[in-house]
């Protein structure tokens, strides 16, 4: 018997987003053709690197706001959400706390272009209770 998929959690670093976002299109998608929710999230490191954001939650908001507006998902329910920390760990930590079907998410930074896993994909993929699908 196969499992539905009701909530789909896409991760997006939104410092690459300009550069690449195919797990978001993806995730997308797979949301439209599945009939499900899709939370969109962007995870702040606890020390943001750059000293002149002054409000990184607010900033980040703003930001998510702006990609999601300029990336709609037709017909599809979308929940952004902002959280801060080691970024592997709290994708794994939103994906148990919301009951997470899926985690659609890219393999590694867009600048890398090698063929491994990154860091925060593979421990995603190790430590998620959900499927988890990696967009190369």
């Amino acid at each position: 018997m196969s499992r539905e998929t009701k909530l789909i959690l896409c991760p997006l670093n939104l410092r690459h987003a300009k550069l690449e976002y195919n797990a978001y299109s993806e995730a997308v998608e797979m949301a439209q053709r599945r009939g499900a929710r899709l939370i969109v999230a962007t995870v702040i490191p606890e020390i943001e690197s750059n000293m002149n954001v002054l409000d990184p939650k607010g900033y980040w908001e703003r930001e998510l706001e702006k990609f999601l507006a300029t990336h709609p998902a037709e017909g599809v329910e979308v929940t952004p959400m902002i959280r801060r920390g080691a970024v592997h760990r709290q994708i794994v930590k939103l994906a148990d706390e919301q009951k997470v079907d899926l985690i659609v998410m890219d393999a590694a930074n867009p600048k890398v272009r090698d063929y491994l896993l990154g860091t925060t994909a593979s421990h995603v993929v190790t430590h998620a209770e959900c499927s988890v699908y990696v967009v190369r």
